[in-house]
């Protein structure tokens, strides 16, 4: 019908096809993985951000954890412009993850760097329905000055697993779940 309330003949019909991808800029992904997040820091203005993460698959076939990487992002807040990256406790073994401190080409609201967390293939396969189990993280500035939370753009005070739009995971590059900053 149109805005007269005219009825014409029913056209073709008309297939779509969603990408597996946001694309980023604000885009959430629509994969079938995801990240849960619980803040393991009682302490938003001291010298470590601890976030506890792990990667769900919410999809109906396992999914190479080697391809998938997490990014949590922050700000410097000042001092040192440098970062550690550290695992204290994985389910998957922290000898099986990868970690990196990058900084964001254009600094955004609540985000100047992220962490990005990957796996190595020693980390195996996720199966549909399951989750990584724990991963303990912290990021520390070489200088070891303080940080000041609770203005970053991925952190939040939950102390259980949540979904966690605002952590971003990638399958082969691609943004998978959460939206970016």
């Amino acid at each position: 019908r149109d805005a007269a309330g005219n009825v014409s003949a029913a056209s073709g019909a008309v297939t779509a096809t969603t990408s597996a991808s946001g694309g980023g800029g604000g885009n959430p992904g629509t994969g079938a993985v995801k990240v849960q997040y619980k803040n393991n820091d009682s302490s938003p203005t001291d010298n470590q951000i601890k976030p506890g993460l792990r990667v769900v698959n919410t999809g109906s076939s396992a999914v190479d954890l080697s391809k998938v990487t997490i990014r949590y992002y922050f700000t410097g807040d000042g001092g040192s412009s440098t970062f550690a990256a550290s695992c204290d406790y994985a389910a998957v073994g922290c000898s099986n993850l990868t970690q990196k401190v990058v900084a964001l080409s254009s600094p955004k609201s609540g985000a100047d760097h992220y962490v990005e967390i990957g796996f190595t293939s020693g980390a195996g396969t996720l199966a549909a329905g399951a989750n990584t189990g724990d991963i303990q993280s912290r990021i520390n500035k070489g200088d070891w000055s303080n940080f000041s939370e609770s203005d970053d753009y991925s952190y939040a005070t939950n102390t259980a697993y949540a979904d966690a739009s605002k952590v971003t995971v990638y399958v082969d590059g691609t943004l998978a779940n959460g939206i970016e900053p």
